[in-house]
């Protein structure tokens, strides 16, 4: 589970918030590259790479055949190339994934992790700060730019960060100290996941373990997941949870009916319910 002290003085906290901060530090990253890779990697993850076109962010997370969470990941479309930045902890797990579902002659994943490093830019203030730094930016949120040797994405609404700037290790730190120039505060883990947190955002080994399902940590909330895209590994159950029941605690304005019983569904307990009156689901039979 997540060990960061997350003790932030008032001051620090509203300048995180409210301010702008930048923290740099040293996730997973996987360069995909290949003929197939988009398609490879649509099969791999819960949301859907190919809608957003090129040149996109997009949140979701891969899981084990029978749903549940192994990583987390943001994954950005450059040109041929899909890039994942994930968590430190998910670096080992991501290898394994790869190694297992991408055809060497349709895709191939590069463990760039010990050469590049990712600026996380937070704050109210993190757009107008990396505006002023000079560094460049794509012009909408959701979206990513090559600028020089970096790579540059704005974080789509809802994200715990404004922006984020990757690419190789010092040139990073520079973009990190440009970005200290011009106002923001630099930051460290205890502040990067205080924004999560703040943002209602999950992560790895915190609210994330190896028994986690999508919906648990709000994935439909957060735009982590796609119910329209084609199939992808662990969709079965994800779908299930989806389109036919609801998880025990997550429906609000709900009842049990009295003397129901729980179905098991791979180690979960699920309770028939029906919806109360202020439901919008007008009282249709639903699982909970």
């Amino acid at each position: 589970m997540c060990d960061v002290d997350l003790t932030l003085e008032r001051e620090r906290l509203d300048r995180v918030r409210r301010e702008s901060a930048v923290v740099v530090e040293p996730p997973s990253v996987f360069r995909v590259t290949g003929p197939g890779a988009l398609a490879c990697l649509q099969g791999l993850f819960t949301n859907d790479l190919e809608k957003p076109g090129d040149e996109s962010l997009v949140y979701g997370a891969m899981l084990t055949p029978k749903g549940m969470i192994v990583t987390d990941a943001w994954i950005a479309r450059h040109g041929p190339t899909l890039i994942l930045f994930g968590p430190a902890r998910g670096r080992e797990a991501m290898q394994a994934i790869f190694l297992r579902g991408l055809p060497p002659r349709l895709a191939r994943a590069e463990d760039t992790s010990d050469a590049w490093a990712v600026a996380w830019v937070l704050g109210d203030r993190g757009f107008h700060t990396l505006v002023q730094s000079g560094i460049g930016a794509p012009d909408t949120a959701g979206r990513v730019s090559e600028q020089g040797p970096l790579l540059v994405a704005l974080a789509p609404d809802g994200a715990p960060f404004a922006a984020l700037v990757a690419g190789p290790v010092q040139d990073v730190e520079t973009a990190a100290r440009r970005l200290q120039l011009v106002g923001a505060l630099r930051g460290d883990a205890r502040d990067l996941h205080a924004a999560r947190i703040l943002a209602g955002w999950p992560a790895l080994g915190a609210e994330i373990d190896e028994r986690t399902l999508p919906q648990e940590v709000r994935y439909d909330e957060i735009g982590g997941v796609s119910y329209t895209k084609g199939c992808y590994t662990g969709q079965e159950t994800v779908a299930r949870l989806h389109f036919r029941v609801v998880l025990a605690g997550s429906g609000v304005g709900n009842r049990r009916e009295e003397g129901q019983q729980a179905a098991v569904f791979q180690g979960f307990e699920f309770w028939p319910i029906r919806c109360g009156s202020t439901s919008p689901c007008g009282g249709s039979p639903v699982i909970a």
